[in-house]
């Protein structure tokens, strides 16, 4: 039987209910909501509302998948924050923190970068390097003691491509040759813009590649729809300086038969966003949840 949606989002380990898109609108759901929070980015880097404090005890919630997908070097970690009820519409703007190993040594100090810039829920973004591999937790001054644990792993257990590594070339859905998937775009009310050529057509270009796998049309207020709109919008302020292909997740309207171009990548998580520079390499990667700010930075180092 094909995977339905709501088993391909637990099919990472359940916590991508949090970090993909989702169709709940729970305040508990980080992939939902409803209408923006803070509109247009009027704050700088993090848009959205901020705030200078934060109640102690506060919960650290994951918005990154819970699959094998951290290789030793930069770890990319969204995170928002919970009062254990629900999650919070605000903070401050940056965020000192640090990550340990599961015995408690601590490895890395870190800033959170308060990000909302057009989306529903908040996140922080958080980078940082890390060596080796193992259980590491992600904690904050006043969190409730738990932070948020994940794990890194060799590069051989990860099942999609990994940074540094060229990516796969695939044939996706374009305008003129839909390759069995309906709708090529899931995006409403038109299809997104990008899907004149193939991504195997992109990566032969000798430009610098982005390319997003996310299905818009089963989570409107989550974090695919609104992450594929400000990747159009980037399209438009970069013209062809970056060649940027969408593939949807699905083959069919009614969300039942994963599309051919997510077998291909071996996920079991959305959205997703490739950065490759001009050899086809990946150099980047933002999985799960970005803000228009965020995408932004990563698309101007990817052309700098």
């Amino acid at each position: 039987m094909a995977p339905t949606r709501r088993a391909f989002l637990l099919g990472a380990g359940g916590l991508v209910l949090l970090a993909a898109c989702g169709d709940e609108s729970s305040p508990n759901n980080a992939g939902g909501g409803n209408g923006t929070l803070g509109g247009p980015d009027t704050t700088g880097a993090g848009g959205g509302a901020t705030s200078d404090t934060l109640q102690v005890g506060f919960q650290v919630v994951q918005r990154f998948p819970s699959t094998p997908l951290f290789t030793p070097g930069e770890v990319r970690l969204p995170v928002s924050l919970s009062d254990g009820q629900n999650l919070l519409p605000a903070g401050p703007a940056e965020l000192p923190g640090w990550i340990e190993t599961i015995d408690g040594e601590r490895v890395a100090d870190i800033t959170a970068i308060f990000r909302a810039a057009g989306i529903a829920v908040p996140y922080y973004e958080i980078r940082a390097e890390l060596s080796t591999a193992g259980f590491h937790v992600l904690r904050f001054p006043d969190d409730d003691g738990n932070g948020a644990t994940f794990e890194v792993v060799d590069a051989s257990k990860v099942a999609s491509p990994v940074t540094g590594t060229p990516l796969p070339p695939f044939d996706t859905p374009t305008v003129d040759d839909h390759r069995g998937v309906e709708p090529f775009c899931s995006l409403t009310p038109d299809p997104c813009p990008l899907h004149d050529i193939t991504l195997t057509d992109a990566l032969k270009s000798g430009k610098p590649v982005a390319y997003m796998v996310g299905t818009p049309a089963h989570c409107q207020t989550g974090t695919c729809a609104p992450g594929l709109e400000f990747l159009v919008a980037e399209h438009e302020r970069l013209g062809d300086a970056v060649v940027m292909v969408h593939a949807d997740v699905y083959a069919d309207d009614a969300a039942t038969t994963l599309a051919p171009a997510v077998n291909a990548l071996g996920v079991d998580y959305e959205p997703i966003i490739y950065f490759c520079d001009a050899t086809g390499t990946i150099v980047d990667r933002l999985d799960g949840v970005w803000d228009s700010a965020e995408l932004r930075e990563r698309l101007d180092l990817l052309t700098a």
